[in-house]
This record gives structure tokens, C-alpha cells and sequence, in this order.
């Protein structure tokens, strides 16, 4: 195998039966391999890229361990450092279908086949689905065209390129209010859209909003982003009043929540109505040997939360291939 971008680039014998095949490097990922390896399983993780969400994080402060706060990429590194530490070898590739399969290679429940985009094929015994969500879109004119040409939604990936122009920060979470205060913080001068009248976000971030002096614009939703080359302006609707007005702005920043990425998966019947992954308290999908962990799961949308999660997934994948071999695995 060999390095590509932190990842690795598969050489890895597809005739092999894995004991774990988790998808997904975000913390539930990175957590179930840790816990995964330590049991003894033989483990790979399949995944885009490193971190997920949490990666592309300015500031995370709610994450035990660290007072003074940690960045995401870092909080991100560090974990990585530790699955590599336990020998996981983490595969840099998109995972497109999973399927049951015949026992071709051993007694017991049929393993499972994984796709990749890149035309591999893995089998292993259980799966572990910790893909995250990704960040929802408007859906108004203009947004996918100016997709890094001034739309964006990462705030720490791109803010430094707006520094001393105007932008606004859509949505009203944790999300919305995090990112605006750390665009402020560098110079960035925002406005923060709400399509409510209120924000969801923690108290302590109102405050901090506050006293940031950032402006808000409430009841208002975008129904445009114009340009030529670049962002250029956004046209806000007051959903109260109807009124419509354009807003001279050089960048728009978008956080109004996520979507599951699980379209490879929906032929199996483990997702909601929304897409995400149903799971019990044992991560365990209706599926026997495909369990998932994180934020696919819709849980409540933490660091934390997903770390939990993966190694609870690990643990019951551990029970479930030892259920079969009628042995403790060491």
C-alpha cells in the first residue's frame, strides 16, 4: 500500500475476508476502529476523506478533555494517529453498494460484499456505516453555479478568503452562530440569516453573537444568489411580509443542517423515511452484521454522541462474530 493524501491507495487482497469493514473516517469511524483493533478483529476503514464535519471545524469546546477548546482538524488528526497506531489501514475510496453474499470462504452467516467507486470489491463478516451527513443546500438559483466561486460550507476552509468583505451566514443552529462568530473573528464582516424569528442555537452562542455585534436578519430566506464570475449579491425574502430586497454580498455561507448520505444502502431497508440509518441501542441495523454509528444514525449531531456510538458498534460486531465461532475472541 502507499500513501495518498494521509489515505491509503488499496492494494489489499479482495479475496479476503475482513472482520470489520467500517465506512466512513469521522469520529464514530475512527472510534469503532480503535475499539475494533483492540478486540482483535481484523479491521479496514473505506471512507472520502478524514474527519468528516468534525475536520472542518473551526472550534470545538463541548468535547471532554479539552477546556480551552480544540480545532476540529486537529481533534481530527489525532484520532487518526490512534487507528494508526492499532495497524487499520484506512482506504481512500467511495463506497457505492453493499450486498449480502453466498459463504464462500467460511462457516457461518453469509459476509457481506462491499463496492467501491474506484471498481474494488471487499467481503467482509460485519460492517460498521459511520458516513455522517452532509451539508443541506437551499436549492435557490445561483447556489450550485457559484459553489466556490462565493457559496461555501465551510466557513473554516474558506473564510481567510473573504476577510474584509461582506458575506452573510445562513441558518440559525449551533452551526450558523459557530461559524459566523469565527468569520467575524478574522475579519470577515457578516450578517446572519434566519428564515424564524428566533435562533435554535445554545444560549451561550446568542450571547456571544450579542456581544459580537454581528447583525441578524430574521424571517428572511434566500430565493437567489446572482453574479457573473462570482457571488455578487443574494435576493432575501421576509417570509412575514413577503417583501423582497437584494443584498450586495461577496460571499454566502451555508449552514442550515444536513442530509444522510445512504443511497447505497436504501436497497437493504435499513434507513427512515428521511434516509438515515435505523439502529437499536446496540447499533444494530434489522440487517444481522451491519451495525452503524454517528450522525447517519440522526442522533443528536455531536462529537461525543458519535464517539459513543462507535464503540458501542464495535463491540456488538465483536458479539456478533463471536456468537458464530462459539469462542471468545482474544
Amino acid at each position: 500500500m502507499f500513501s495518498l493524501g494521509g489515505l491509503t491507495k488499496s492494494t489489499v487482497d479482495e479475496s479476503k475476508v475482513w472482520d470489520v469493514i467500517i465506512i466512513g473516517a469521522g469520529p464514530a469511524g475512527y472510534t469503532a476502529a480503535i475499539y475494533a483493533a483492540r478486540f482483535g478483529l481484523e479491521t479496514i476503514i473505506i471512507t472520502k476523506d478524514l474527519g468528516g464535519n468534525m475536520a472542518i471545524t473551526d472550534l470545538i469546546e463541548n468535547y471532554p478533555g479539552f477546556p480551552e477548546g480544540i480545532s476540529g482538524s486537529e481533534l481530527s488528526n489525532r484520532m487518526y494517529e490512534q487507528v494508526k497506531k492499532y495497524g487499520v489501514d484506512v482506504i481512500f475510496d467511495e463506497v457505492i453498494r453493499i450486498d449480502p453474499t453466498e459463504c464462500a470462504y467460511y462457516e457461518g452467516p453469509c459476509h457481506f460484499s462491499v463496492k467501491t467507486a474506484n471498481g474494488k470489491e471487499y467481503r467482509s463478516k460485519t460492517i460498521i456505516i459511520a458516513v455522517g451527513a452532509e451539508p443541506r443546500k437551499l436549492n435557490v438559483p445561483g447556489e450550485k453555479e457559484f459553489t466556490g466561486r462565493g457559496v461555501s460550507y465551510c466557513a473554516t476552509c474558506d473564510g481567510p478568503l473573504f476577510v474584509g468583505k461582506e458575506v452573510i451566514v445562513v441558518g440559525g443552529g449551533n452551526t450558523a452562530l459557530q461559524e459566523a462568530l469565527y468569520l467575524h473573528s478574522i475579519g470577515v464582516k457578516v450578517t446572519l440569516v434566519h428564515r424564524r424569528d428566533k435562533f435554535r442555537a445554545d444560549k451561550i452562542l446568542q450571547d456571544r453573537l450579542k456581544e459580537a455585534g454581528i447583525p441578524t436578519i430574521l424571517n428572511t430566506v434566500v430565493t437567489e444568489i446572482k453574479g457573473t464570475n462570482k457571488v455578487e449579491s443574494v435576493v432575501l425574502k421576509n417570509v412575514k411580509t413577503g417583501e423582497i430586497f437584494e443584498k450586495k454580498v461577496d460571499g454566502v455561507f451555508i449552514f442550515i443542517g444536513y442530509e444522510p448520505k445512504t443511497d447505497f444502502v436504501k436497497h437493504l431497508g435499513i434507513t427512515d423515511e428521511y434516509g438515515y440509518i435505523k439502529v437499536d441501542m446496540y447499533m444494530r441495523t434489522k440487517v444481522p452484521g451491519i451495525f452503524a454509528a454517528g450522525d447517519i444514525t440522526n442522533v443528536f449531531k455531536q462529537i461525543a454522541v458519535a464517539v459513543g456510538q462507535g464503540a458501542i458498534a464495535a463491540n456488538s460486531a465483536k458479539e456478533f462474530i463471536e456468537s458464530w465461532n462459539g469462542k471468545s475472541i482474544e
